[in-house]
């Protein structure tokens, strides 16, 4: 898809077409990265998306269990009380 950089003030700007910002899952905000000579635009997410989806999924298969038997400390035998 050709189209042309506008003025916006001291900096220029590129129109996106409504369809190709949904296709992209594009939302207010953006990343720009160089690449290769190529600027590319992502969606902004946050550092932990889709990590609750994987905890259910790790909870779901089993996965979720200790990996060794808990071992009792003194604190456990000498100081703890129920």
């Amino acid at each position: 898809m050709k189209t042309r950089l506008i003025q916006i003030g001291n900096s220029r700007g590129v129109r996106l077409p409504k369809p190709l910002i949904e296709e992209a899952g594009l939302g207010d905000e953006v990343d720009l990265r160089l690449r290769e000579g190529a600027i590319v635009i992502t969606p902004v997410r946050s550092p932990r998306t889709g990590w609750s989806e994987a905890a259910r999924l790790l909870r779901e298969r089993g996965g979720d269990r200790l990996l060794d038997p808990p071992t009792p400390t003194q604190f456990d035998d000498d100081e703890w009380q129920w």
